[in-house]
Parts: structure tokens; sequence; C-alpha cells
């Protein structure tokens, strides 16, 4: 630990806050830059991030597992083609111990909140573990890390429900759900798998549909120990396995972005998927999305339609209205006796907590500074009023095709970029990014998405937020991020010193002197 700047807390250079992708890559890139003065803040008992909280039946990724993991930490012992929640978070541990990353992590330490001190240039941390400061901050919280769960206002009788209900993401292990009466709330990626994986020992299951997604097969197979033999002795075969699946997502992007209606082939083999395992007409129209295929996440599964059709299954095409006491009744007047509720309701992603307790050089929160304009950032990285801070996986920086991994490493580089550019300018200095720099940098993005499927599609997605504006996906290819990110441009930014010796502000407080960077 750094020395005491007059904070309740010890004083460290960097704070990270997750253990999960984006934490643990940080803090690899940090002792990787030389920087070991640093702690990764976890409000769990665990890494992980979502690959911990997500533990229910059937839980697996949708993105290739020789993709889905960092360039700097190949695997070679991935059982498949797409790997399952326990051997994601296995990796994750893997990595905090083959990266020496162990004595970073406070675990048990929930960010309650975070202040700029614009007297002494650095974050005030409180977290439920104890204080810090740092010098530079961060936040690493993910946006699939907060369950978004229906209010008694928005679902009416919800608080009087007598069974279990509990969240995807929040999965009840010691609830036995055989011979169960259990309703499936919502159709995105977590129940498509929950469904097949739950389908056989329950006693009935009823899905509740506001919107029908749409379905791909998951092409999926084991790897052989030859196979891993042969990437782990040969490690440029993983490499190209790699690259090769990279390289087939970037060529997909055009259609996303900029020709969506190329993307009338893909619907056709969706509905031919579907038709192969729904034999009923009337089910399958019941489960035939009426927007373009691309809008809302595609979902991938084998498994999924054949469960549907099951006999203890009951598929109402409405969303759930209400809960009189045991029985559920959706929009269209439909109802059903259960005995537990699971929701798939997803997460705040555009409402993302973690804005509510990080407050900015001007006494405002992220989220107040976000309430008219919706998320926004300099390059998916850093909030003007909000000096060195930056997230990852922030505004803009989602993915439809492609896997996240390559996103947050490019944000790694931008993160190292940043921390030298502190360096060079030496001394106790800040950088704040310019309002007019997020302004442009947030037309540029909200220009290109208007092509794009996610807003011509004629769906409503959790992309938007309320509204209607598109905060969380990018639009373009990881490529072009990647050189979007690759250093930090200093006209971007306010460089932030403290004020000559006595300089007071209007309210009788030491100032802090603001210089255009370059000045």
């Amino acid at each position: 630990m750094g020395e005491h700047r007059g904070g309740n807390g010890p004083h460290v250079r960097v704070a990270v806050v997750g253990s999960g992708f984006g934490g643990l890559g940080a803090a690899v890139r940090l002792r990787r830059e030389g920087i070991t003065d640093f702690v990764v803040l976890e409000r769990a008992g665990s890494v992980g991030g979502t690959w911990r909280d997500n533990d229910y039946p059937g839980c697996a990724c949708d993105v290739p597992s020789h993709l889905y993991s960092f360039s700097f930490a190949p695997h070679f012992e991935w059982p498949r083609a797409f790997s399952g929640q326990e051997h994601i978070r296995a990796y994750l541990e893997h990595v905090a111990d083959a990266f020496g990353l162990r004595p970073h992590l406070r675990f048990d330490s929930e960010v309650t909140r975070m202040a700029w001190d614009t007297e002494r240039l650095c974050w005030d941390i409180e977290t439920s573990g104890g204080s810090y400061s740092a010098d530079f901050v961060v936040s690493a919280t993910g946006p699939l890390s907060d369950p978004k769960v229906p209010t008694e206002a928005e679902l009416p009788g919800l608080g009087s429900f007598p069974g279990k209900v509990f969240h995807s993401a929040r999965w009840d292990h010691g609830y036995d759900l055989r011979g169960k009466r259990v309703a499936m709330i919502g159709t995105g990626a977590s129940a498509i798998q929950i469904v097949p994986a739950i389908q056989p020992e329950v006693g009935r299951l009823t899905l509740f549909q506001r919107t029908p997604p749409w379905v791909l097969p998951r092409v999926d197979r084991s790897i052989g120990g030859a196979e891993r033999w042969l990437h782990k002795q040969l490690p440029f075969t993983a490499r190209a396995r790699r690259g090769l699946l990279w390289g087939v997502r970037e060529l997909q992007v055009q259609a996303f972005t900029k020709r969506p209606n190329q993307l009338g082939l893909v619907e056709r083999l969706a509905k031919r998927h579907m038709t192969r395992a729904v034999g009923d007409p009337e089910l399958r129209a019941r489960l035939t999305p009426d927007y373009r295929i691309g809008c809302k996440r595609i979902l991938l599964s084998n498994t999924y339609y054949p469960a549907l059709t099951r006999p203890n299954v009951d598929v109402i095409a409405s969303g759930l209205a209400k809960v009189d006491g045991s029985t559920l009744v959706a929009a269209d007047g439909s109802a059903a006796e259960v005995d537990a509720i699971v929701f798939g309701t997803g997460f705040h992603v555009t409402d993302m907590p973690i804005a509510d307790r990080v407050v900015g050089a001007d006494g405002r929160t992220l989220a107040e500074a976000w309430a008219d304009s919706g998320m926004r950032s300099l390059r998916g990285a850093s909030a003007a009023g909000f000096p060195n801070w930056m997230t990852i996986i922030g505004p803009n920086t989602g993915l439809g095709n492609s896997s996240m991994i390559l996103m947050i490493e490019s944000q790694l580089t931008y993160m190292a970029d940043f921390l030298r550019q502190l360096d060079v300018l030496g001394g106790r200095v800040a950088l704040d990014a310019r309002p007019d720099a997020v302004d442009a940098w947030n037309r540029r993005v909200q220009r290109r998405m208007e092509r794009t499927v996610w807003n011509t599609g004629g769906c409503t997605s959790w992309y938007l937020d309320a509204s209607g504006r598109n905060t969380t996906v990018w639009p373009g290819t990881t490529t072009e991020f990647r050189s979007a990110t690759r250093r930090v441009d200093l006209s971007e930014y306010e460089v932030v010193r403290p004020a000559p010796q006595g300089t007071r502000n209007a309210d009788g407080a030491k100032d802090t002197e603001k210089v255009e960077a370059g000045a």
C-alpha cells in the first residue's frame, strides 16, 4: 500500500472495482505495466463476476471458448467448443493464481460510495470491508451484475405470492424443483438454457413469453484429448483457431451495423431450425418473432425448442401482468397455478447501480450526470467531471455477435496509456474528459447507430435505455474499437492540478487548476 493522503484508509495508486473478466484483466495489465500498488475490490467472497453469480442449471457461454478468453492467457484445456459456467469460472480462478493477483484481492468489500476529492486529487472509497483512497479508479462492475426483478408496483401481488421466488442470477440451489409447478418469466439467454435443463424434473413448466427470441443451432461439440494436446504442444494452432473465430465474426458485423436486410438468410435458417423441432403450427406461430433477427440478442440452443414441445410445458405468449395468490396472470388473461417463480428478466444495464455511488468533481453522482443524456463516455471509458476514473465495458462497448473479451482488452490498452500519460505529466495530476470531446464521440457513435439492426429492427431490447437510446452496443468492428482506444488523446482531456498555494474558490475552499492538455 502507498502513503496515506488524509483519508480514512490506506492509499493506493489504483483501485479496481470488480473481479470478473474486466477487473482481473485490469489487474494483470497493471502488473505487466510494472504497477503493483493497487487493490481489486470485490463485493463477494471469490473472483468470477457474472460467471460466479450465474450458476443456474444449464448455464454456459454462447461465444466459443477459444475466443472467450484472454489473448495473454490462452487455455488449452477447454472441454467443449462452448464452455459451461463452471469451466469459465475455473479459468478466472486460474488467471488470478497464474498472474499473482491474490495479494491484491479484497473480498467482501462492496463499494458503497466513491467521491472525488478536488483538493487532494484522489478518490475516497468506502466499502463494506473498509475505506481506501486511490489516485485512479477502474470500474469493472460489468453490465450483467445486478439482476432486474419486478417491484410490487410493476407486478401487483408479487409480494403476497406464497411460493418460492428467485432470479436466474441468484439461483436457489437449496430449493428442490422436482415435481413442482414452475413459472419461467422471460425468454432471454438465461431462460433458453434454464428451460431445457429443468424441464425433465419439474411437474409442470409454464413459460411467460413477452417477446419470442430468434434461436439458431448451437454448433457445440466436445474437444478431445488429442485436440487439446495439439493446442498445448503447438500453441500457434490455438492462436490460429482463435483468429479464425474472430475473423468470421468481424465479417458478420456489416450485416448488423450497415445492411440489416442481409440478415434475411439468417432468419430463414432460424425458422428452419424451429420447424425441425416444433411440429405444432400453432406453437410455431407463438414462437416466431415479428422483428428482424439481430435486433435483440440472437440465442443459440439445440434443446430449447424440443423442451417446449414436451407434455409438461406450456407457453403463454404474453408477459406476466399480476400475481393473485399462487395464480400468475398474463397480460392476455392467461393464468397458471405455480409453486415457484424464476425471473429471467435481465439486469440493470442502462441504469447500473454503481452510477449512484460515484460522486464526481461537482458533487453530482454519475447517475445524476447521465440522467438526461443517458449513459455516455469518451471512448467507452471516461465520463466528463469524473477525473482519473474509467469504466471497463462502459457505454456503447457491448457486442451483438462476438467476444466481449476483445473489447475488454482494448480498454485495458487505453487504461495503460492513461496511466502512462499521468506519469509523463508528473506530480499530483488528473485527467478529466472534456465535455465537448464526450459530446463529439457520442454524436459519432449515435450517428453510426442509426442504420444498425438494433435501432431499425423493430424491437424493444435491453440495449435501449428508458428514452429509447442505444447506449449499450458498439456499432462497429472490434478492430475499429481497438484502433479508437490504442492511446489517450490528450486534446480530449483537461489536465487538473492543485491550484497555487492559497487559492480559494467562491465557497472559500481550496481550488484546483484545469489546463488544456498541451497548453
